[in-house]
């Protein structure tokens, strides 16, 4: 091994746990950012005595992604090392392709390190990646989180996906696989310029002249990346001073909640409403501030699923009656992907919202302290029209309502997301 592919090894290495899982997974497409990756880690896997594992995802969206997939299967025999291929199927060819397939393509992986038994998979991303993603994110003003850039370490699905050639470029992995003599395909796609992220690796090679590369841009993106921990770090304390956890809901102090500065007002309030409702799209910037000031004025609003309901010097962030009336499961089973209720075994029985239908059956809801618009959201178990038990509400009935594993402690939550 050259010197070349020895500091290569190195800051791979650095960027992987210290201790890494007895098995390790690689999604290797074929290209040559992830054959380069597969192969710096059959050396890591050699040196640690660890298990390693290919998959390629074949997304079917080009007629040579089979046979691509195919000689990846030919490369990973090469190096003894066991290889699958997931497939992509039922896309409805609606919503953005690329998006699309990224989520896809996850959630294939998740699943076939499941079914392994695998904790953890390398994915190809470098400094290149990371570059660009900071530019696309600069041209949708995104803020410290957004300017942070792809994370070294995140969970999807139950599983941890690593990104250990964030330091890494793509022009030295193309060096070292021509050192040791190994091919790789380009897709096609990454030379389209109907695609915003060719757009933004054209701009990166454009700043040049004022000493601007992927690997500086990507260490911009570490250092935000360092901010936006600090920040989260701080909002989780502030959190723990203004917002009082309660059943399914928080409550906020008016006043601590005005006092703080409005980055980690922001911060608060978004961590409310992902602890409560769930992941999803980010509600719009505007939308937040109304809903800021909505808390610190006392006034009523609704943003992401969720309800701000006043109380005094107070204000309820609760999650909304009209996003869960729907949702029905069964005892057992996972409601508003949240809230798992398990009691008695009763024939017919299912869990939906509470609702003002069930809160009629309930007279005593008054002693809870929480308001009427809260406990309407609660889960509930129904026979029928008969509310049996709500556990959140007060009514437990032999009924107990836990979080599924999955779902963080409240405060925790802010250094999760």
């Amino acid at each position: 091994m050259n010197r070349h592919s020895e500091n290569l090894l190195a800051e791979l290495r650095a960027r992987l746990p210290e201790r890494l899982p007895p098995k390790l997974g690689v999604a290797v497409s074929g290209g040559g950012d992830s054959v380069a990756l597969m192969h710096l880690l059959h050396q890591v896997a050699q040196n640690e005595e660890i298990a390693l594992f290919v998959a390629t995802v074949d997304h079917g969206l080009r007629p040579d992604a089979a046979q691509e997939a195919v000689t990846v299967s030919r490369q990973a025999a090469a190096l003894g090392l066991p290889h699958d291929i997931l497939h992509w199927a039922g896309w409805d060819r609606s919503g953005n392709v690329q998006d699309e397939a990224r989520k896809a393509r996850y959630s294939l992986l998740a699943g076939w390190a499941q079914q392994r038994g695998i904790d953890a998979i390398a994915l190809g991303h470098t400094a290149d990646d990371q570059a660009e993603t900071l530019l696309m994110r600069l041209g949708r003003s995104s803020g410290v989180t957004g300017l942070s850039g792809m994370s070294a370490s995140r969970q999807w699905e139950g599983v941890t996906l690593l990104r250990p050639m964030l330091g890494i470029t793509r022009k030295d992995l193309r060096t070292y696989l021509t050192g040791i003599g190994a091919t790789w395909v380009e897709d096609p796609s990454n030379q389209d310029p109907r695609f915003d992220r060719i757009k933004a690796r054209e701009a990166v090679s454009g700043l040049k002249p004022l000493g601007i590369d992927a690997l500086s841009l990507s260490r911009v993106a570490e250092n935000l990346a360092q901010a936006h921990a600090a920040l989260g770090a701080f909002a989780q304390e502030s959190a723990r001073n203004v917002a009082q956890v309660e059943q399914s809901d928080v409550k906020v102090d008016r006043a601590g909640f005005a006092a703080l500065p409005k980055e980690i007002r922001r911060r608060v309030l978004l961590g409310c409403l992902v602890w409560i409702a769930g992941l999803g799209y980010p509600p719009r910037q505007a939308a937040v501030e109304q809903a800021m000031k909505a808390i610190i004025e006392g006034r009523a609003g609704s943003l992401s699923g969720c309800l701000l309901v006043p109380e005094g010097m107070s204000v309820w962030i609760c999650r909304e009656f009209k996003a869960v009336e729907a949702r029905i499961s069964a005892p057992d089973e996972v409601w508003d992907s949240k809230w798992v209720l398990t009691g008695p075994e009763i024939s017919g029985a299912e869990i939906r919202a509470l609702g003002e239908d069930g809160l009629r059956q309930m007279p005593e809801w008054r002693e809870t302290g929480r308001p009427r618009l809260a406990l309407s959201a609660t889960p509930a178990v129904w026979k029928g029209g008969a509310v049996l038990a709500a556990p959140l509400a007060g009514f437990a009935n032999g009924w107990r309502a836990d979080t599924t594993p999955e779902w963080p402690e409240f405060y925790a939550s802010f250094l999760s997301h």
